[in-house]
């Protein structure tokens, strides 16, 4: 299989099913935004300090590459089997942000992003996650897209929220409180 094919050299792509759209089409912004967050979620993985939740990363990494191909489907084609996606990986990182929360001092501000490179990394996963999530909701307005997928993105950014807390506490970082000046 050749990595190239030319048929993306006029600004269009395929969905899985065949149906071609432009590049900039809000299905494809929105699997690609989720392509982004997974490869900042690989960066976040690979940052000393991370290590630790290497498992959990991983196993959120490999629902984005789910959730990114029900994106990916033309709407309506049934042909191709998917992977299933599962609300129970909602509950998932439910279960994790409580056992986080659980083990951190409670949050008397809001925070600014920062501390360590794990925690900064964090960060901007979150913001990204936040990005595909608005993207998903601007897609489904136009096409159906399932909730739980929605629902998931949702809990995630909350999850990477907690984590880089968790990061912040797990790697002596200074959590620095906003207070507004003037």
């Amino acid at each position: 299989m050749k990595i190239y094919t030319r048929t993306g050299d006029k600004g269009e792509t395929g969905l899985l099913g065949g149906a071609r759209v432009p590049k900039h089409h809000i299905r494809i912004e929105s699997y690609g935004t989720l392509d982004e967050l997974n490869s900042f979620l690989g960066l976040l993985r690979d940052t000393p300090g991370a290590s630790a939740h290497a498992e959990a990363i991983v196993r959120i990494q490999e629902q984005l590459f789910t959730i990114g191909s029900h994106l990916a489907m033309e709407p309506g084609n049934t042909s191709f089997a998917l992977p299933a996606f599962h609300a129970k990986e909602i509950v998932y990182l439910e279960m994790e942000i409580d056992r986080m929360t659980s083990e951190l001092p409670e949050m008397r501000n809001f925070v600014l992003p920062g501390g360590s490179l794990a925690v900064s990394h964090c960060h901007v996963a979150r913001c990204v996650c936040r990005r595909a999530e608005r993207l998903v909701v601007l897609l489904n307005e136009s096409e159906s897209v399932d909730e739980s997928i929605v629902r998931y993105l949702n809990r995630l950014s909350d999850y990477l929220f907690v984590l880089a807390r968790m990061l912040s506490k797990e790697t002596n970082a200074e959590e620095i409180a906003w207070k507004p000046r003037g």
